[in-house]
């Protein structure tokens, strides 16, 4: 049996407890930063989260993680909200966030480039609708998004 690696274990864990709480799961890293390792927690809902959001969600994973064994080494938690300028990871993000300014990065050159910014269109048939800055319209594959992010100018 092939191991998980721990941010996908972390995630099935804690999805339940997220929606339960009504809040939704926007994405965890878990990486190590010179000597030390970080398990970041990253959650949103609508009109956004609070400390109190943030504490329960803490206090829930440290429990469980503990009591499960899931990190058999010490690390730091920490559970916020993913910020205004907020990763886009699933399809269902581009959606909800139509007619939002974006920023994305590709993983192979698209019109001879990987970076993008634009207005958010649409999300249709897998591909991200965006409207340049220029005013053209253009259609990127959803399976060549490296990075996407909310734009705040």
């Amino acid at each position: 049996m092939k191991k998980q690696p721990v941010s996908v274990r972390v995630e099935e864990i804690i999805s339940p407890f997220i929606l339960q709480k009504e809040l939704e799961l926007v994405d965890i890293e878990y990486k190590k930063e010179g000597a030390n390792w970080f398990l970041r927690i990253f959650i949103d809902k609508a009109g956004g989260v609070c400390h109190e959001d943030c504490e329960k969600v803490s206090s829930f994973v440290s429990a469980e993680l503990e009591r499960l064994d899931v990190i058999p080494h010490h690390y730091f938690l920490e559970v916020s909200s993913p910020g205004v300028e907020r990763p886009l990871k699933k399809p269902e993000d581009f959606v909800r966030f139509r007619g939002s300014a974006i920023k994305l990065r590709t993983m192979s050159k698209i019109e001879g480039s990987r970076n993008f910014q634009g207005m958010l269109v649409d999300f249709v048939e897998d591909q991200v609708v965006l409207e340049l800055e220029d005013g053209r319209q253009m259609k990127i594959p959803y399976q060549l998004i490296g990075q996407a992010r909310l734009k705040i100018y």
